[in-house]
């Protein structure tokens, strides 16, 4: 049988006070003597009871509860943000309502469960999908702050990595390499961020090379091969997506010089594929450059040259927005805030060492 929760009214009857001043005695704030406050909490940890948060809730309206909206933690680039956002706000004093959906690009799925609980504000690396929901989501009348959200609204702010300009770098790595073919894999798309990123890095090409789909097209059908294609793959972030697309081009006799990858996830399943089907070595064969810095890229058998997030910087800038957001009298606010990537040169990229400016 399961035993009944202790209540404040069974703390009164052991301590012999009234239901009023054990609530007193748990308020820092409220005027009660020491010696009834003591003699509170002593029956208080006799019976290991913990007082409810609800009726202070109730009263004024906040809850210190922030909404972490979760998906796709098998990148352990969420992963990590994930625990960095826990441990800032908790040492700002804010309980974590985690909030779990299985769309790992959107936060659309989650809206129903945000609007059912009462959270403060919502954080999530999960970007905002469409229009209608950021609508929905500036309805709930709560800041939200979203990482790589392409976004805004009133109560909506978004923080996000420079990504066209670190594509734009990554166009720069491989010409300096001397690529002649570069390929991009791209990731799921509706991703802005992975948008961003291939805008950044065909950009930069363009201005060095012809994009011409019949060239990219007489590369995989002919022996002869035609200056600068840039060939673009399709993949969902995951290491087996890369794999497999890597896989299926090799299956088509095309062997990429260069290759840049939407995340390193990816990166790594193209580089095992590269290796594997098509008996090419990097960067001997290919260079390799992803995104994320996650801890594999950095294993011998990677060593990937990559774009950090600096994922600390992100937390950071949310925090600020989140504490601008509860200072009194403060309005609904609607930031963009773009964190520079560092560039992490590694042996995938050793082919010439990139001049970066």
């Amino acid at each position: 049988m399961t035993r009944r929760p202790v209540t404040s009214v069974d703390v009164a009857r052991l301590a012999g006070v009234s239901q009023s001043a054990v609530s007193r005695a748990f308020s820092p704030e409220a005027s009660i003597s020491p010696a009834m406050r003591a003699r509170v909490l002593e029956a208080a940890a006799t019976l290991n009871y913990r007082p409810s948060r609800i009726p202070a809730i109730m009263l004024s309206g906040r809850s210190l509860m922030i909404g972490v909206i979760v998906g796709g933690l098998s990148n352990p680039f969420y992963a990590s943000a994930l625990e960095q956002v826990a441990v800032s706000l908790q040492a700002s004093g804010f309980q974590v309502l985690l909030v779990h959906v299985d769309d790992a690009l959107t936060l659309d799925a989650a809206l129903n469960q945000l609007a059912s609980y009462r959270v403060d504000a919502v954080i999530t690396a999960l970007a905002i999908g469409t229009r209608d929901t950021a609508e929905a989501l500036s309805a709930l009348n709560i800041p939200a702050i979203c990482f790589n959200s392409r976004f805004v609204g009133r109560n909506i702010s978004t923080i996000t990595s420079n990504n066209r300009q670190s594509g734009a770098m990554a166009a720069k790595i491989m010409r300096e390499c001397g690529v002649r073919f570069p390929v991009w894999l791209a990731g799921p798309a509706r991703n802005a961020a992975s948008r961003e990123r291939r805008h950044g890095f065909f950009d930069a090409l363009t201005d060095h090379a012809l994009i011409d789909h019949a060239l990219i097209d007489h590369a995989l059908t002919s022996d002869t091969p035609s200056p600068h294609p840039i060939l673009e793959l399709q993949g969902n972030d995951t290491y087996e997506s890369g794999f497999n697309a890597m896989r299926d081009l090799l299956d088509r006799n095309f062997r990429p010089d260069g290759l840049f990858c939407s995340n390193d996830l990816m990166a790594c399943g193209a580089m095992d594929a590269l290796r594997d089907h098509g008996g090419l070595a990097c960067p001997k064969d290919v260079i390799v450059i992803g995104y994320d810095n996650i801890p594999q890229g950095a294993w011998h058998a990677y060593d990937l040259t990559t774009f950090d997030q600096r994922t600390e910087k992100l937390v950071d800038a949310a925090m600020d927005i989140l504490n601008d957001a509860f200072r009194p009298g403060a309005k609904a606010l609607s930031r963009k805030i773009v964190v520079a990537a560092a560039l992490v040169v590694r042996r995938s990229t050793a082919k010439a060492p990139p001049q970066v400016r």
